[in-house]
């Protein structure tokens, strides 16, 4: 139980895909449960310090598991999600994490996959998307 606890806060920033996804008209759209969230792991600060071999190491985990859904840069529009006709949402607009903690997570667990610094590797990178497109933003 405590590996889950460590395991969810480095997913959350995947799980936001799931709850966006487009519903039919049959089927109500699901809104995320936060209080699913243990309040400790939710309020988690990363310890893993974003660095260029943090975001490095991520992104080899981004490639491999992660760009089918949220696209190479995510823009959330991996082929998967195309076919699969999901809606997902564009980690490169500053906005998609504003008020999300590095510990909160809607993401399914990975499981022992994905060892735990690695999940907090995953947080510096989608992190860093969004920090590529404000810093090309501002430039004149």
């Amino acid at each position: 139980m405590a590996r889950f606890s460590l395991v969810l806060p480095a997913l959350f920033l995947f799980a936001s895909a799931l709850s966006a996804q487009q519903s039919s008209p049959s089927t109500p759209q699901k809104t995320p449960s936060y209080a699913a969230i243990p309040v400790e792991a939710a309020k988690q600060p990363n310890p893993v310090k974003s660095s260029p071999e943090s975001i490095a190491r991520a992104k080899k985990w981004w490639t491999l598991d992660c760009a089918m859904c949220h696209g190479k840069d995510g823009d959330g529009k991996g082929e998967t999600a195309a076919e699969m006709k999901l809606k997902i949402v564009d980690f490169n607009d500053p906005a998609t994490l504003k008020d999300r903690t590095d510990g909160h997570d809607d993401m399914p667990p990975e499981g022992q996959r994905v060892k735990v610094e690695e999940n907090w590797d995953l947080v510096n990178y989608v992190r860093s998307l969004a920090k590529k497109k404000a810093d090309a933003d501002q430039k004149p």
